[in-house]
């Protein structure tokens, strides 16, 4: 089943009542003029169990403890945003696998060798995903990007992905004066940066599922990062969302902020289509396929990750 992603951008109440999440706005809970029927009325409610993905943004919303709980127990990820709203935070659960402890085991004692080849797998795939979304929006040449990604090799000492990329990125946005990715940057990489940041959640979340350590990567490890394995495995996914921000660039222009629109466009993410697998699935649900092939290359059952292909 496709979980649902919630996003909270007002003041609210909410609360966990027998299996659901219970949503309250301040604004008829605290007028006494209102007969107590009518604030029943006015609650809206949503079961735990389809719930995969939440944003809080806003200061003024109020999650009690046992929804947070019951929210965790059901391997929902909570993200929260800042005060521009932008995610600074993400709450997933501890415990979400049944043979969690030997699962972290297999990946704690992979090898350098088979950590270096999972990476290769993984640049591989991002590059020949981000060729073949060059070539669908800009029709710029790419037969570079496919000899850069058939020229990764073990660990990618090489540093293709770091070549691809600066072509990638000049070609993708060639038409907005100075833009170069920089998380800093001019926009649209603040778009960008939202997008990235419900992909890093949705990947993070199917981890966990997996029973794997989303802190311990396979490349990344940053000593300040609590995400590396999900900044490793969501390389592969990237190019969907630049596809989508380099739609909105079209339709709305270069100067994109985070508007009401961009934003409900940005959270359909865990639920636009890929392809994996030789057929067509909901991107949360191809994350869990990748995330468990990912957790058998540890256990020594099969040798490559399963990833997306962008044809």
């Amino acid at each position: 089943m496709i979980k649902k992603t919630l996003y909270f951008g007002n003041p609210a109440y909410l609360s966990l009542r027998n299996g659901q999440l219970v949503i309250k706005l301040p604004e008829i809970v605290n007028n006494n003029t209102l007969p107590q029927s009518f604030k029943q009325q006015n609650e809206v409610s949503r079961p735990i169990e389809d719930i995969g993905v939440i944003v809080i943004d806003n200061k003024q919303i109020t999650i009690t403890s046992g929804l947070m709980s019951a929210l965790l127990e059901n391997n929902c990820a909570v993200i929260t945003c800042d005060n521009h709203s932008m995610p600074i935070g993400l709450h997933l659960p501890l415990n979400c696998n049944t043979t969690q402890n030997e699962r972290f085991q297999h990946q704690i004692e992979a090898s350098l060798p088979l950590r270096k080849q999972l990476w290769q797998q993984t640049i591989q795939q991002k590059i020949s995903n981000q060729a073949a979304i060059l070539k669908v929006c800009t029709g710029a040449e790419i037969k570079c990007m496919q000899m850069w990604a058939n020229d990764v090799r073990s660990g990618d000492i090489e540093n293709m992905e770091g070549r691809a990329a600066a072509y990638y990125w000049k070609n993708l946005f060639r038409e907005i004066n100075g833009f170069t990715r920089d998380r800093n940057g001019i926009p649209p990489n603040n778009i960008l940066n939202y997008g990235y940041a419900i992909l890093r959640a949705v990947i993070a979340r199917s981890l966990v599922g997996s029973g794997l350590l989303p802190t311990l990567g396979i490349h990344h490890h940053n000593r300040y990062n609590a995400y590396c394995l999900a900044d490793d495995i969501m390389e592969p996914y990237r190019p969907y969302i630049d596809q989508m921000v380099y739609s909105m660039v079209k339709r709305y222009g270069e100067n994109l902020t985070l508007t009401k629109e961009i934003k409900s466009e940005l959270l359909t993410i865990p639920t636009i289509d890929v392809n994996i697998g030789a057929k067509s699935s909901p991107l949360m649900i191809a994350t869990s396929q990748t995330t468990a092939s990912l957790y058998k290359c540890f256990s020594g059952e099969q040798r490559r990750i399963i990833y997306p292909k962008i044809e």
